[in-house]
């Protein structure tokens, strides 16, 4: 008893039952045992009801918040799982769209990784690390500016496991610090064409190392950003950017400099031994008398595309990059560009065509695409090797921008971009053609010559193939001989590789844009194609036959299309629509323009490209001026063709549609650069030519009537797709 008093706790007796059969009579003792237990576990097997009940009742509302959370975690799961696949879809159309890639549902080697892109700051580097972890890779590659890279692995296995893993995970962009969630989708083959590789503008040259890196130190301390308030040449203070001027101020509200009001001081010393030197190399042929440093910060700092105005400054214009590589872009009147690395100490000089016809901007991003390799780098142009670039991160840049102020009026060879060559010349407005002879010349002269003038411009704007077309060409048997007639820039040969596709055009230089990108094409009339009769499977001619000015023309081309396929081949054949709005439904072409007020005009497109528009150029509203001082002019005049005004729906069948070069604005997906002067301006109407092509659009029912004509074909289908006629024709 002294021993359990040492204890902590209490015993007590109690009797338990033993767990045993039932008893078989009374005289069986009953089956019982005596124990001591610590006065807890009496208490609780004192208590066996009470304490059960209270043990179930917990256990219960346990398992029942395990559910709960077990099925928001379910629903969780299959939410995401949603979210995945929705994305994933929605990748796959853009794609298609874009590249006129089709996704498989089947396990290939290769895989479209979107938010993996260039586009959206994902680095070539980062990239590599990310996929390398599943397998070896064959092929990356990243198009320029796209949301989207493609991977080929060297088994299906790898490209598998990279899919199961990576698909909808989250991952974070090492440069800027942002999640991103990747969307991943298999496919048959990766063959994106590369850009053939870019030459300089004429008389455009960048000289590497101009200076040394004591030099560039000197130069850069020499300017006090933050002395100097009170004098005439102070910091300007722009958007995102700092200058000073030197010599004369440069006013941007004219874009011109006050020759009558020199700065005091002239150009800084410190610039004195090197524009010597700039003169001794024969980099110049005047001294300069004007300076601007600009100072752009990463990330946000740019300038628009615009040309140094004619009026203001000579044929020289020198920059000198300090701090800082930069790639600036160039683009000519007809729409071609160049993306050009400026490296650190190099100095871009300009003269002839580069100075006074392309225009010249930086486009304020964080990043600039860029070759990876060193080659690329030393090329100086930026060319659009999918399986070579990367990012670049920009730092703060200083730039030296030297000029002579002109004394006299510009008389350059480029009077349709020159202020000081205002005017331009007028268009002579064509009659309705009475015979063969005038056809052919009307077409000679605003078709044919039109395409060779604006090829490059039409080109940059023709990439996104026509879903329908496209599921035409996905329809022919494996191994079947298609001739695009008329085919452009070559959008369609490349669509379905399993075909023998081979295109033909007028324009020369059209074609050879096709050669750039390794397609068959060459230069032919549509009336008279050098292919053997009966030789084809299928032909496609996508807006081609609205361009020829008479009913008889437009159908030879349809004979001539028939004459090419053997019995049973197909033909598509897309014509743009007089019904621009059709079973009250307005096309893409016309929602393009919203809240107009001149629905009795003819119209004329924008650069915004819709998806069945293969008529569209540039547009300002500079081109309705154009075609009421054209109609004024010839009011009298009862068969000349009018001239077509911008989303608005057609009055007439046969017309002039103008292709404006715009020389003013420069806009890139997901950005838009400012605007250097506004649209339909008369500054913007001095410096951007103006092409018109003629067109004859079609009247419901009247492609099909014409194709009925014809005894050798029936018309197996005839549609209306987004303000174009289309009919599918057989050879019987």
């Amino acid at each position: 008893m002294s021993m359990l008093m040492l204890r902590p706790y209490t015993f007590v007796v109690v009797c338990l039952r033993r767990k045993s059969k039932p008893k078989v009579s009374n005289k069986e003792p009953s089956s019982s045992l005596i124990v001591a237990l610590p006065l807890p576990t009496a208490a609780a097997q004192l208590r066996p009801a009470a304490r059960y009940s209270r043990f179930q009742k917990l256990l219960l509302q346990q398992n029942t918040s395990m559910e709960a959370k077990t099925s928001e975690d379910h629903l969780e799961v299959q939410k995401m799982k949603k979210k995945v696949l929705r994305k994933q879809v929605r990748a796959q159309h853009t794609l298609m769209r874009h590249e006129g890639i089709q996704c498989v549902s089947h396990a290939t080697q290769s895989l479209v990784i979107a938010n993996a892109g260039l586009g959206n700051g994902m680095s070539r580097q980062q990239l590599l690390r990310i996929l390398e972890e599943y397998g070896a890779m064959e092929t990356l590659l990243m198009p320029p500016n796209k949301p989207y890279s493609f991977v080929k692995y060297r088994t299906t296995e790898e490209a598998k496991k990279a899919f199961n893993t990576l698909n909808g995970k989250e991952v974070t962009l090492e440069d800027c610090g942002q999640n991103i969630i990747l969307y991943i989708n298999f496919v048959e083959k990766v063959s994106l064409q590369n850009a053939a590789p870019a030459s300089l503008p004429p008389g455009l040259m960048v000289i590497e190392k101009i200076i040394s890196p004591e030099e560039e130190k000197r130069l850069l301390e020499s300017i006090d950003w933050k002395g100097d308030e009170d004098t005439q040449n102070a910091q300007k203070t722009l958007k995102h950017r700092r200058v000073k001027h030197f010599g004369y101020e440069f006013r941007y509200d004219n874009n011109n400099v006050d020759k009558d009001k020199p700065l005091p001081g002239g150009l800084p010393e410190i610039c004195k031994p090197f524009l010597e030197k700039c003169l001794k190399q024969g980099y110049i042929k005047h001294k300069p008398d004007q300076l601007t440093v600009n100072q752009y910060e990463p990330g946000q700092a740019g300038i628009p595309p615009h040309t140094d105005t004619h009026s203001a400054f000579e044929d020289e214009i020198i920059s000198l990059s300090l701090g800082a590589e930069i790639v600036m872009d160039f683009k000519h009147p007809d729409g071609h560009t160049v993306a050009i690395m400026l490296p650190r100490c190099s100095l871009l000089v300009m003269t002839g065509e580069s100075r006074y016809l392309w225009t010249h901007g930086i486009t304020p991003r964080k990043y600039d695409v860029v070759q990876a390799s060193e080659l690329g780098q030393k090329v100086r142009t930026i060319t659009a090797d999918v399986g070579d670039l990367t990012l670049n991160r920009r730092e703060t840049r200083t730039s030296f921008t030297f000029r002579k102020v002109r004394r006299s009026p510009c008389n350059c060879i480029y009077p349709s971009v020159c202020d000081s060559q205002k005017g331009q010349q007028r268009l002579v407005q064509p009659s309705f053609p009475q015979n063969e002879m005038e056809a052919s010349k009307l077409e000679q002269e605003y078709v044919h010559k039109v395409y060779e003038e604006i090829a490059t411009h039409f080109s940059s704007t023709r990439h996104s193939p026509w879903p329908r077309i496209v599921e035409f060409l996905r329809s022919l048997p494996t191994g079947s001989i298609v001739a695009d007639i008329g085919c452009g820039n070559g959008k369609y040969l490349g669509i379905n590789e399993d075909l023998y596709v081979v295109g033909c055009d007028r324009s020369k230089n059209l074609v050879d844009i096709c050669g750039e990108k390794h397609f068959q094409a060459f230069v032919c009339d549509a009336l008279s194609v050098p292919i053997r009769s009966g030789s084809c499977d299928a032909c496609i001619s996508i807006a081609v036959i609205h361009h020829f000015s008479t009913a008889e023309r437009r159908l030879a081309t349809i004979r001539e299309l028939a004459r090419l396929l053997r019995p049973g081949g197909t033909a598509l054949i897309y014509v743009w629509a007089m019904e621009q709005e059709y079973k009250n439904q307005k096309s893409k072409y016309l929602k393009e323009k919203s809240g107009s007020k001149n629905k009795d005009k003819e119209m004329y497109t924008g650069t915004a490209q819709g998806p069945l528009n293969d008529q569209e150029p540039g547009y300002s509203s500079q081109d309705s001026a154009w075609s009421h001082q054209l109609l004024n002019d010839f009011k009298d005049e009862s068969f000349r063709l009018p001239v077509h005004t911008n989303r608005t729906s057609f009055h007439s069948q046969d017309l002039l549609v103008p292709w404006h070069l715009k020389g003013g604005t420069k806009k890139k997906e997901g950005s838009a650069d400012t605007v250097v002067v506004p649209s339909g301006s008369k500054e913007l109407q001095e410096l951007s030519p103006i092409f018109h092509r003629y067109y004859h659009v079609f009247c419901e029912g009247e492609l099909e009537a014409v194709c009925r004509s014809l005894d050798c074909v029936r018309v197996q289908k005839s549609y209306y797709d987004q303000g174009n006629w289309c009919v599918i024709l057989e050879k019987l």
